[in-house]
């Protein structure tokens, strides 16, 4: 994840890129692999490789992909005190060495992840968010996509809640070409596109064995980061803290938010059915039983 999230990044050619691993040597090697792919893909940027925090300073953005992956019959929340450990000593490098920085989260299960580096870095509020509500609609955004026949692109789709099992795709809010996907498949259709979506990590951990998605979820962090560096205001679902939006307080989850040079700088607030507010309410107490155990 980390590695093709810098890779993305370099081909966007927006930003010079600073990999960190505690491996010795292996940000150093796939660092130089990128590089040398620049005089073929036309990018002009520094990337590098450390094993030292030191050289994270001034830091726009530090992305944080750190952290073990699932394994089949493993859910995001047998993740949680193992990465919830990492993103701790994470933060505290990040406040010694580019205090200033703007912190994305992708390691999972990341709505704690995410409240943990918001507790933990001391930063002001939407300058700490977490990738994953992007990740879940474009993935939303691929199977309506595949079950219509219609171009991807045209495919715009809205996932709330938080990055399990319990989150919250909206069909009134999903579009093709601006025509809602109620007007173009049934209440069964939906349903099976809308499972498929709230399993579509599971799936791809499932033909792996030993791995998990990194590809479409490197992607999101590559245009969000875009965002930020160029104040495009892009309005995405992130996973943000949330302070009596949506009925919730002290909590992070996937809400849509508009992201630019300051994070996530203003949050959205969708009017939903009274179905997709309970679920969202049900899908915040899951995130809360995880907060509580950390």
């Amino acid at each position: 994840m980390g590695a093709t999230t810098a890779q993305r990044l370099a081909e966007l050619d927006i930003a010079d890129v600073m990999m960190l691993d505690v491996v010795e040597g292996l940000a150093q090697g796939k660092s130089l692999d990128i590089a040398q792919a620049a005089p073929i893909m036309g990018y002009n940027v520094d990337i590098a490789g450390t094993n030292d925090y030191r050289d994270i300073e001034e830091s726009d953005i530090v992305i944080i992909t750190a952290g073990i992956a699932r394994k089949p019959g493993m859910n995001r929340d047998d993740l949680l005190a193992t990465n919830i450990r990492i993103i701790r000593e994470v933060c505290g490098h990040i406040q010694e060495h580019t205090p200033d920085a703007i912190i994305m989260t992708v390691t999972n299960p990341l709505d704690v992840t995410t409240y943990a580096a918001v507790m933990c870095s001391q930063q002001e509020r939407g300058r700490v968010f977490g990738m994953s509500g992007l990740l879940d609609s474009s993935r939303f955004a691929t199977f309506v996509a595949k079950e219509t026949g219609c171009n991807v692109n045209d495919v715009s789709a809205m996932v709330l809640g938080g990055h399990g099992d319990s989150m919250v795709p909206l069909p009134q809010y999903t579009t093709v070409s601006g025509i809602p996907l109620p007007q173009l498949m049934d209440k069964d259709t939906i349903e099976k596109v809308v499972q498929r979506t709230v399993n579509a990590g599971a799936e791809i951990v499932g033909h792996l064995k030993t791995g998990s998605a990194f590809y479409a979820p490197s992607a999101a962090a590559a245009i969000m980061s875009e965002a930020i560096l160029k104040d495009t205001k892009r309005i995405v679902p992130a996973s943000v803290y949330l302070d009596g939006e949506y009925g919730l307080k002290d909590i992070c989850l996937g809400v849509p938010a508009k992201i630019g040079k300051r994070g996530a700088e203003d949050i959205i607030e969708l009017e939903l059915t009274c179905e997709q507010e309970q679920a969202l309410k049900r899908s915040a107490e899951d995130v809360r039983n995880s907060i509580l155990k950390i």
